[in-house]
């Protein structure tokens, strides 16, 4: 229950700062304009980056006579968890992950990298499925397309703002304050972004272990793959999407290890030892 008012305040707090930065920059016409541009921006990723993503990692749909019991375990998770069995896609590549994307359940993607196959036993990958099925069921493909939109939103307002060489001397604006506003509100809504990310995590693993009704497949599956995904780290994609994934597949090194779309693995794990059935 709290990861939920968690991410309803946060996303609250981002989109007071969309507004803000838009008012700041061009009174009630930036007002406008960011409110404009935030939803014609989500309106596309929503319904169409999820196409854009599967081609990224050319992900092929899953033939169900040559993967029949990855189909069978997400019909059955999907039963449980009272949704459409969503499409079925692998990714070829050794790093051992998945994700799930689509702008419904009706239109739902689940897809499983070839290494998550081979490095998983059956109770490790259920929970995995099951924490990718929570992430549809919850609608977090819908959270994290406007939390990043939004994200996106400031950063654009901040650009223009920036090279188009606004004057705000007459409305009593310090330049340095400006430049200021221009650096620091693209930050601020990034680990906005981030925090929404985790808090999504951390309520799609609770709600996969009360699906199944059992938390140590899931814990097991995120050792396995937080070790899997260091060992063979992914090449291709871009680290943008790593939210995507049930755990980061990129090289995170240095001050990028610190703006992470997931929480700590061993956090995860212990709050999933925490549940109770």
């Amino acid at each position: 229950m709290w990861n939920q008012v968690k991410t309803v305040l946060l996303l609250g707090l981002m989109s007071g700062l969309v507004l803000a930065v838009g008012y700041f920059f061009g009174g009630k016409t930036g007002l406008i304009f960011a409110l404009v541009l935030s939803v014609l921006m989500n309106f596309g990723m929503f319904f169409w980056s999820h196409k854009l993503v599967l081609l990224m990692y050319r992900a092929k749909p899953a033939s169900k006579s040559e993967y029949p019991h990855l189909h069978r375990m997400v019909e059955e998770i999907a039963r449980k968890a009272d949704l459409p069995k969503p499409a079925v896609y692998i990714i070829p590549t050794e790093t051992p992950n998945a994700f799930a994307t689509g702008p419904s359940p009706k239109k739902a993607v689940v897809a499983c990298t070839e290494g998550i196959l081979k490095l998983l036993n059956d109770n490790e990958l259920k929970g995995v499925l099951a924490h990718e099925l929570s992430h549809i069921r919850n609608r977090d493909m819908l959270v994290s397309t406007i939390a990043a939109t939004m994200a996106a939103v400031i950063s654009t307002v901040g650009r223009i703002a920036m090279f188009s060489g606004v004057n705000d001397r007459d409305r009593g604006v310090h330049p340095l304050a400006l430049l200021l506003l221009v650096v620091v509100t693209p930050i601020a809504a990034l680990l906005i972004q981030l925090a929404i990310s985790r808090s999504r995590e951390y309520l799609a693993d609770e709600s996969a272990a009360r699906t199944l009704k059992d938390s140590a497949g899931l814990a097991n599956a995120l050792n396995k793959l937080e070790n899997g995904c260091k060992a063979h780290p992914l090449h291709m994609g871009n680290p943008a999407t790593s939210s995507l994934f049930i755990v980061n597949p990129f090289t995170a090194k240095g001050l990028v290890s610190l703006f992470s779309t997931h929480p700590n693995t061993q956090s995860r794990i212990e709050r999933l030892q925490k549940l109770k059935f």
